[in-house]
């Protein structure tokens, strides 16, 4: 059994100008990283190019460029955050991508969800990426947090106006996701996954 910390990645899947995702992913970053046990990277695929189009057999030079950048750091990842929001019933097409041109970096490994959006806070959104990510071989925890109307849950300090219910959320989400990363990375040490 491994002492060293938790390599949790942090995800933020809407890409749109004039997201609120950025924000709600900063402040879920910062409840994680006053955890001695992980160690987050917070990957913004705002920041990554890997195109609007759906993914082809061959990649283009700009999204094996892009991939050079986010494939090692899925790579090194124990577990996932997906922090999405929820458009037309569904997430995001960037984030769709990003798992589109990856697999084996999500096998074994635990994902999670801080969702945002209007009255169903982007829980549709949640159900639809359960799906998915059950197909690449990953283990989605039960307990999300989600933000219902996220345009009036935060102030002006990029905080959560309520400072309680979103922490506790917090911390059963992280003991859950850090639960399941800690789990599946010491049985992958002396048993390797196979698909």
């Amino acid at each position: 059994m491994s002492d060293r910390q938790l390599r949790l990645a942090v995800i933020v899947g809407s890409v749109r100008e004039g997201r609120i995702g950025s924000t709600v992913a900063t402040w879920f970053a910062g409840e994680a990283a006053q955890r001695a046990d992980i160690e987050v990277d917070v990957i913004d695929l705002a920041e990554v190019q890997l195109g609007a189009a759906a993914p082809s057999m061959s990649p283009s030079e700009q999204v094996l460029a892009a991939l050079s950048g986010l494939t090692p750091r899925l790579d090194a990842a124990d577990g996932f955050v997906v922090v999405t929001p929820e458009y037309n019933h569904s997430y995001p097409a960037a984030l769709k991508n990003a798992i589109d041109w990856h697999n084996a970096q999500f096998h074994a490994k635990p994902v999670a969800f801080v969702s945002y959006g209007g009255l169903s806070g982007g829980l549709r959104a949640v159900e639809h990426l359960r799906a998915v990510f059950a197909e690449l071989h990953a283990v989605t925890t039960r307990d999300t947090i989600s933000f219902h109307g996220v345009w009036e849950c935060f102030g002006s300090d990029g905080q959560p106006k309520d400072q309680h219910g979103p922490a506790m959320a917090a911390k059963t989400l992280l003991d859950q996701v850090t639960w399941w990363a800690r789990v599946l990375r010491d049985a992958k040490a002396t048993t390797p996954y196979t698909v």
